[in-house]
């Protein structure tokens, strides 16, 4: 062939492997790890068709990222209501809830009177070693004033965090006196376990808040060192734990449960089944177990209840729980935001699910907890009404139902009795914690003779001049003390011990002084003996 043919038919063959590249570039953008696509052989679909309209049309100039962020969540919500879409401004702070930490000074604070005031300090964190002390106030921040302006809790968090061994100039004002400290953040843990302690000499009590990736390891420190205090019963507390990993369940169901027993499965139209099953000889297989449950129990929660129910593993005492049996998986989006996808439903070991309808709405399936209390089903057993159609039975025989969360063994009724107009406003102003911190600063010395917080129970009693002093918070919060009731006062003494012990020992302090009169407490303990 002479070199003018050649390079006559360059030309084309150039064309034609184009066309081939391009070819089998588009049959291969399905395997592709990216959604983007750079050749494309399809029509718009309408949405897309509207966005373009939209920019190229429309009279007014659009903000694209909210109309797009709207149509999704509006998309989502014709699905179930536990698909969500996150936004990029928040998948940091979901993140953290998952992971159980961030990065941060390791502080924790309040605003009081306009002041930013250091409440408690993470031991052996970064602001510990900075030299940072509980009743210091932060005036300013890097370039940021803090207190003596209106800030939002939001503001304060973003300033405060940031990236590992980053430091931050803290401005504190300490007994009247102005100094400058530097703090490098570090990792600070967001704790899963509220409290482990022991009821008496061998009735232990572990309350979780949530399942984190790091809820395993602190309920297993949690539960060896009740083993070693003398620890032969276990009263686990999941009340208000909304869920979470679902590992971390499954973790401490094996844990809990003899043999290889199956503890749930997942299962969807496009993610196989999945069984989860114990694998190892667990630390508490074989002393007696209470579980509390309420309405605010979901999702984790439920996966571990539904195994310990099954299997006769076990009392479960209180309300019955939420009723989420969908498993969502998380997906990071090109703009930074994520989406939390439904991809199956879990399944209790003999083939319950426990999910509620959501067949009405989310707004409708949301509110059912608000139907709970006025059609009385928070206060008399006869109330709850479970669904009959799905009967099952326990390894022992015993009657359980699917499609409405767990019920009980044992029902406790939310107790009401004491919340009544005064001691809520207490809460919402947040006139309590407010004492319990000012009480410490006003009473440091006195308080610290008190070194566990059973000794705190036993020997501390509020004076006539420590109520003297709550009252005057209370009327600078417009709340006027004395027109509360007799059986309120009581309750109020109760809470304000508490929150002095929560200075004193955190929240493992704050719920010794709490259980104390809590009605499925004391009923667990009467079931376990």
């Amino acid at each position: 062939m002479t070199t003018n043919k050649i390079n006559t038919w360059i030309p084309l063959l150039f064309s034609l492997a184009m066309a081939i590249g391009m070819m089998i570039g588009y049959k291969m953008r399905g395997d592709m790890p990216t959604n983007r696509k750079f050749f494309s052989l399809e029509k718009h679909n309408t949405l897309q068709e509207i966005t373009d309209l939209l920019n190229s049309r429309y009279v007014d100039s659009v903000n694209m990222k909210t109309l797009t962020d709207t149509a999704i969540q509006a998309v989502l919500a014709k699905l179930d209501p536990h698909s969500v879409f996150i936004p990029a401004t928040e998948v940091e702070a979901t993140n953290e809830e998952i992971k159980g930490s961030f990065y941060g000074i390791g502080i924790e604070y309040a605003m009081i009177e306009d002041s930013l005031n250091v409440i408690h300090i993470v031991p052996k964190g970064p602001a510990e070693k900075a030299g940072l002390q509980i009743g210091d106030v932060i005036v300013k921040a890097g370039d940021s004033a803090i207190s003596g302006i209106k800030i939002k809790n939001e503001k304060i968090r973003s300033i405060l965090r940031g990236n590992e061994g980053s430091k931050i100039a803290l401005v504190i004002s300490r007994n009247g006196k102005v100094q400058t400290l530097t703090v490098g953040r570090g990792m600070i843990p967001l704790v899963s376990v509220d409290a482990a302690y022991m009821i008496d000499s061998s009735i232990g009590y572990i309350k979780l808040n949530k399942f984190s990736s790091s809820t395993y390891k602190e309920f297993m420190n949690g539960l060896l060192t009740l083993k070693k205090a003398g620890m032969q019963q276990l009263i686990l507390d999941l009340r208000g734990n909304g869920g979470g990993v679902l590992e971390e369940a499954t973790e401490i169901a094996d844990e809990l449960l003899p043999g290889d027993k199956l503890i749930t499965y997942t299962e969807g139209l496009h993610h196989p089944k999945k069984e989860y099953r114990c694998r190892r000889e667990g630390q508490f297989e074989k002393g007696k177990l209470v579980v509390l449950v309420d309405e605010g129990s979901a999702s984790a929660s439920e996966v571990l209840l539904g195994a310990l129910q099954d299997w006769d593993r076990g009392t479960i005492i209180g309300r019955r729980s939420f009723g989420k049996g969908l498993v969502q998986e998380q997906y990071n989006l090109s703009d930074n935001s994520a989406l939390r996808l439904t991809v199956a439903r879990y399944y209790t070991p003999i083939g319950r699910s426990i999910q509620r309808s959501y067949k009405n709405g989310t707004k409708s399936y949301y509110t059912d907890i608000t139907k709970r209390v006025t059609n009385g089903e928070m206060y008399t057993a006869d109330s709850v009404k479970n669904d009959t159609t799905k009967l099952y039975k326990s390894q022992a025989g015993k009657k359980l139902y699917g499609g409405g969360g767990i019920t009980p063994d044992y029902f406790v009724a939310a107790d009401t009795a004491n919340i009544g107009p005064l001691p809520l406003q207490l809460y919402t102003k947040g006139t309590v914690n407010d004492f319990g911190y000012k009480y410490y600063k006003r009473n440091s010395t006195l308080l610290l003779q008190y070194k566990t917080a059973p000794q705190f129970i036993r020997n501390f009693t509020l004076s006539p001049s420590d109520v003297q002093f709550f009252e005057t918070l209370a009327a600078k919060d417009s709340i006027n003390i004395k027109k509360i009731t007799e059986k309120e006062k009581t309750y109020i003494a109760q809470i304000l011990k508490a929150s002095i012990a929560r200075q004193l020992f955190k929240t493992d302090g704050y719920m010794q002084v709490i259980n104390m009169e809590d009605k499925a407490i004391k009923k667990a303990v009467e079931v376990l003996q």
